[in-house]
């Protein structure tokens, strides 16, 4: 029978970091706040690019042609659910990358649908966010409406 290799938990390396600290009267996505944010969104990336590579060695060590059936399926399924997530990641990573060129532009932080500040908090939590959280929530509800 196959030997299944034990996952590590996935996380996403924007989850470890120190929050930023505003200052009293500090204006929003100054320099600092970018710098912030750039940081946390390349050492995201470079964590992703790991996992790539981590899957492809993996693939390749783990590959056997197994004489049972039922070992053979188990491997490609799980063979399978390892690229749905990559591929997955590869969008994510796009997604990063348009993020980091957005920041370099000094076009970040603020709701595309409206132009609101989006808040520290929030692009915390979701780095990539492009919208507020009351555009992002009407956004969710028509998609709901449209495809139940």
């Amino acid at each position: 029978m196959a030997t299944r290799r034990k996952k590590k938990p996935e996380s996403s390396n924007f989850q470890n970091f120190t929050p930023y600290r505003a200052k009293k009267g500090e204006a929003y996505m100054n320099a600092p706040q970018l710098g912030h944010f750039r940081n946390i969104l390349l050492d995201w990336r470079l964590e992703l690019m790991e996992e790539v590579d981590r899957t492809v060695h993996h693939m390749q060590d783990e590959a056997a042609n197994f004489p049972d059936p039922t070992d053979r399926a188990s491997q490609e399924e799980e063979f399978s659910i390892e690229l749905k997530t990559r591929d997955r990641e590869r969008q994510l990573i796009k997604k990063i990358d348009q993020t980091v060129e957005r920041i370099d532009q000094k076009d970040y932080g603020f709701c595309d649908t409206c132009g609101v500040e989006i808040g520290i908090k929030r692009l915390e939590a979701r780095p990539t966010a492009a919208q507020c959280v009351d555009c992002k929530t009407l956004e969710e509800i028509r998609e709901r409406q449209l495809h139940g």
